[in-house]
């Protein structure tokens, strides 16, 4: 299978590459950058070999020419939403995305064999915050904050390949634990400097999914012809951010006793502050209805395969 994977060099687009050519699969990265430069920071190759790099988003780019015969494009591109939310960065990180969603429909536009579908980014932000409720696919997608507006115009965008034929997956990831990238160096620093414990209220809750099953899974979207739409990435088993630090902690080997209050995330972050201080309780009713079994359905495996 033939996969075109559009930010390749982030932390899912990494590790998908890494995962289909290891198993066997040719994944073909869009990138801005120069082919070197996109190598070094694909990082190593996989025991299966290299990943091919084709330019996009330069003037003159013309990656369809590039792409015959994919079977699938995965679209991850988009400005890391872990920066300060000033409001040039909030203008970044929407018109970042919604650039490269256009782009990908006008590169399936232009193909004369299409891929059969399309795999887009989205996150669970879109359903806004809530302490009691718990969201499935089936319920509104009506946050009101920033990061439920972003969602909102992302996955308005990829819808747009519905309509040129395809089956469109639109995946909204939960906080993907990995030991390098993402959120959990961070959540994990404190503990490693003896310093770890509550966040905020501790009762807000985080809906967590590992990497490998983050990658699993849109493996399993592509080859599943009943999963269309938007799809939960998140693990079975969501916790409070209490309970979150308590099975870090453990997971590290180092205490968990001095709470960090909310004002002084607050003061520290900003209105980004909300990724931490306030989450919702998602479960992956779709992947599960459709028969796709987690290696890590639960923290403290996930936690103690990382550490």
């Amino acid at each position: 299978m033939r996969v075109a994977v559009t930010g390749g060099t982030g932390l899912v687009g990494k590790a998908l590459c890494r995962f289909l050519t290891d198993n066997g699969h040719e994944a073909i990265v869009l990138t801005r950058k120069s082919t070197a430069k996109a190598e070094a920071a694909a990082g190593p190759k996989s025991k299966g070999g290299g990943v091919r790099f084709v330019r996009w988003l330069n003037d003159g780019d013309r990656p369809e020419k590039e792409l015959k015969g994919i079977h699938a494009i995965v679209n991850l591109a988009g400005a890391t939403i872990n920066t300060r939310w000033t409001e040039e960065g909030k203008k970044r990180i929407i018109e970042s995305r919604l650039q490269a969603g256009e782009e990908v429909n006008r590169i399936i536009s232009a193909m004369e064999n299409k891929p059969a579908i399309l795999v887009n980014a989205s996150a669970i932000g879109i359903y806004g915050t809530s302490l009691d409720h718990t969201f499935t696919e089936r319920l509104d997608a009506d946050g009101e904050d920033f990061l439920a507006y972003t969602a909102r115009k992302w996955e308005a965008v990829a819808g747009k390949a519905s309509d040129l034929g395809l089956r469109t997956v639109l995946c909204r990831f939960g906080v993907i634990l990995d030991s390098d990238e993402g959120a959990l160096p961070r959540m994990a620093l404190p503990y490693r400097l003896f310093a770890g414990g509550t966040v905020g209220s501790g009762r807000q809750w985080i809906s967590w999914i590992h990497i490998e099953d983050v990658v699993r899974g849109i493996l399993f979207a592509i080859d599943n012809p009943n999963l269309a739409g938007p799809v939960n990435f998140t693990s079975p088993d969501p916790v409070r951010m209490k309970d979150f630090g308590r099975s870090l902690s453990v997971a590290i080997g180092k205490p968990h006793w001095l709470p960090v209050p909310t004002f002084a995330l607050k003061l520290m972050l900003g209105e980004m502050s909300v990724l931490v201080l306030e989450g919702q309780k998602v479960l992956p009713k779709k992947l599960l209805e459709n028969g796709f079994s987690f290696n890590y359905p639960v923290l403290d495996q996930a936690l103690a395969d990382i550490f």
